[in-house]
């Protein structure tokens, strides 16, 4: 780990040594322009070095990354304002370098360039400019790193979070499930009916469904439909001749899926909270599949204004809808004159 930080600060060193080597050309071509003093323009490029790059780290480490960077933009201005008065001066100071002690007071021995304080200050401003444009350019590049970084990590914790709230939920589905299911052979166990053989077949299916596909965050609607229907004769047999259910399916495509266990508790309310009418409970639902979309109604006699309003299975279920369909299923439930409705559409994933 230290050898790579050390070889990581040598390479940093190599790159400034390589840059203010490439500023130096840069100064020695540019003031020895229309010039052959060659140790002149050396020298007064050498001279103006040393104010170039102590300009420049003050803007790259000092001003930009801790007054730019951090919107502190007055004293951003004032730093500024003091270290361009600071370069300014010792501008000045380098033409007169050049004028006194290299060419001994002889104005027209000086590189022509060199004379003049607005070329001399624009040849120093731009390596500043350049550096502070690069040094921005880096430190937006390492914010947009570590945002998406921060992102990402956001993003994992709510979905570890969304994860074990969508198993928590699906905990739930169990003992929900087999409580209504158990009370029911109970009640076939107690009358040693015929029919209790057939019912722990059909649980055993059930409960090899629930153990070994409700984990899997989407299954075959057809593998779905299939465990509805047993869930569906075994209240057939509990109910006996006071129960008048049709269920239909339509256009049940093969490759269609959805999330296991997602519509049953509704099939499971309308026998729970379902009244008898005349002696009968009457369920209809269909399932129908219709252009990327499934479309589920159920729908049964009822009295009760607030059946759904405590429901652990529907609450349940309109958790997971959230957590898997959002903004990608529509819910209507409606009571009225004595019948109870449930419309669910979902656009398949």
């Amino acid at each position: 780990m230290k050898a790579i930080f050390i070889l990581k600060k040598l390479g940093q060193l190599i790159l400034h040594i390589l840059f203010w080597g490439g500023v130096l050309l840069f100064y020695t071509y540019f003031f020895g322009f229309d010039n052959d003093n060659f140790n002149y323009v050396l020298s007064f490029s050498l001279f103006l070095m040393p104010i170039t790059i102590a300009t420049t780290y003050v803007f790259i480490y000092k001003i930009i990354p801790k007054y730019l960077i951090t919107k502190q933009y007055i004293r951003f201005g004032f730093y500024t304002f003091c270290s361009i008065t600071i370069s300014a001066y010792l501008i000045v100071v380098s033409v007169f370098y050049g004028l006194i002690y290299l060419s001994n007071f002889d104005y027209s021995d000086m590189a022509p360039i060199s004379r003049s304080l607005l070329f001399v200050a624009t040849a120093v401003y731009l390596v500043v400019i350049i550096a502070s444009g690069y040094k921005l350019l880096k430190l937006n590049l390492k914010h947009t790193q570590e945002t998406s970084k921060l992102e990402n990590k956001i993003l994992e914790a709510q979905l570890k979070l969304k994860e074990q709230e969508l198993n928590y939920l699906k905990m739930q589905i169990h003992p929900h499930f087999l409580f209504n299911t158990l009370n029911t052979m109970y009640g076939f166990a107690l009358k040693k009916a015929n029919e209790t053989p057939e019912m722990i077949l059909k649980l055993s299916n059930l409960l090899d469904y629930l153990l070994y596909k409700i984990d899997k965050p989407f299954v075959l609607l057809t593998e779905d439909i299939n465990h509805i229907k047993d869930y569906v004769e075994l209240e057939k047999m509990r109910f006996n001749k006071t129960l008048n259910i049709d269920f239909t399916t339509r256009n049940i495509s093969e490759d269609v899926k959805i999330a296991p266990m997602l519509l049953l508790p509704f099939i499971e309310n309308s026998f729970k909270h379902g009244t008898l009418k005349n002696g009968m409970l009457k369920i209809v639902s269909t399932i129908t599949c219709e252009e990327n979309k499934i479309h589920f109604d159920i729908e049964n006699t009822s009295t009760q204004e607030e059946e759904l309003k405590n429901g652990i299975g529907l609450t349940n279920i309109k958790k997971r809808l959230d957590l898997l369909y959002k903004d990608n299923y529509s819910l209507k439930i409606d009571n009225k004159n004595g019948i109870f409705k449930v419309n669910l559409t979902l656009n398949t994933i």
